[in-house]
């Protein structure tokens, strides 16, 4: 019998573990706003909003009024996952 093999080593500890770091703890707060969230994953804004609009997102937005907000230790999951790929 084949082993079985963890799809997805990376754990929420570890993403929680990237931000062990003051400097990227300051720099990238638990919630990110749109702009933060985009210069973490290296991205333009507009990517954020279309993956938000997708729904590629889904577990890791909330909205504060009509601002987006993003939790960082999720979005760091999300993108080990391979959650934004179409």
């Amino acid at each position: 019998m084949a082993e079985s093999k963890s799809r997805n080593p990376f754990t929420p500890a570890d993403a929680a573990a990237c931000f062990d770091d003051p400097h990227w703890a300051a720099r990238y707060p638990p919630i990110l706003n749109v702009d933060q969230a985009a210069a973490l994953l290296q991205i333009p804004k507009a990517t954020v909003y279309a993956w938000s609009s997708q729904g590629r997102l889904d577990r890791c937005k909330a909205r504060a009024g009509k601002h987006l907000r993003l939790h960082r230790d999720r979005l760091v999951q999300h993108l080990f996952e391979g959650k934004f790929h179409g």
